[in-house]
This record gives structure tokens, sequence and C-alpha cells, in this order.
């Protein structure tokens, strides 16, 4: 790029809100972006096409998207002190609600059963939703099977 388009340049980058470094010329009309000396006529050139700005280089996030390390040497604290032990309760009371409802509404289970065990996991019986499906399971609760 000669010399005499640093005027040209910097206008058109004033223009486009951009660095200098961004602006791009057509290599095919420099003799009419050289003649242009005012600010409507790089306006005018950019309208055209013959200036454009190219697209703005971003930083990777590849390094962070990696995932968050959660392994034992960067846990710090307890381990009630990262998830609270209610907070723990409540996402495995609800998780086995939640498939109890399911159960019922699919008619697995009768309504008598549901009350069961809905009491049950209210009593915190079971461990897990598959805990409360094995006790389901041998104790013949389901009426038929699921697949």
């Amino acid at each position: 790029m000669g010399e005499k388009l640093e005027l040209q340049k910097r206008l058109a980058a004033d223009i486009l809100k951009c660095g200098l470094t961004r602006v791009r010329f057509d290599q095919e009309r420099l003799d009419e972006i050289a003649e242009a000396i005012t600010r409507e006529d790089i306006k005018r050139l950019i309208d055209d096409g013959a200036i454009y700005k190219i697209q703005a280089k971003g930083i990777s996030r590849a390094r962070v998207r990696e995932g968050k390390k959660k392994g034992p040497g960067s846990r710090k604290g307890g381990k009630y002190s990262r998830v609270g032990r209610k907070e723990l309760w409540i996402r495995k009371v609800r998780a086995q609600r939640k498939k109890l409802k399911e159960l019922r509404d699919k008619r697995f289970i009768d309504r008598s059963v549901y009350r069961k065990i809905y009491k049950m996991v209210k009593a915190g019986a079971f461990k897990s939703i598959a805990d409360m499906m094995n006790y389901l399971e041998s104790n013949k609760l389901i009426r038929r099977p699921i697949i």
C-alpha cells in the first residue's frame, strides 16, 4: 500500500469506526481511491464497496471451555460447604417425587401405592430414584414391566 493512501485509510477508519489495520481497499480501484480526498468521497467509496473493513479477530475461549476442573485437588471446603445438606435433600426428594408422579400418570402404579411411596420419600426411605424403583420392583408394586 503506497504512502499516498494514508489519508484515505485514516479517514475510512474514522468513518467505519475501526482501526487502521482493519481497513481494506479494493486492489482494482486504487486509482479511484487515491483521488478521493474528502470525507464524502470516502463515504461514497465505502457505499460502493471499494473500501471495506475486515472482521475483528476475537480472543479464543477454547481453553476456558475445556471445563471447570472439579476434582479433589481443586476443592476447598468441606463436603457440605460446597452444596448444603438441605440443597442435596431438596434435589433428591424433588427428583424422586417427579419420577413417582410420572409412574402414576403412566399408570404403572395406582393411587394407593403412590400415596404410600410418597410418604416414604418424605420420610427419606430412599437414597435415589434407582433405590426407589428397586423397592417398587422387589415388592411387586408396579403393575406392568417398565420398558
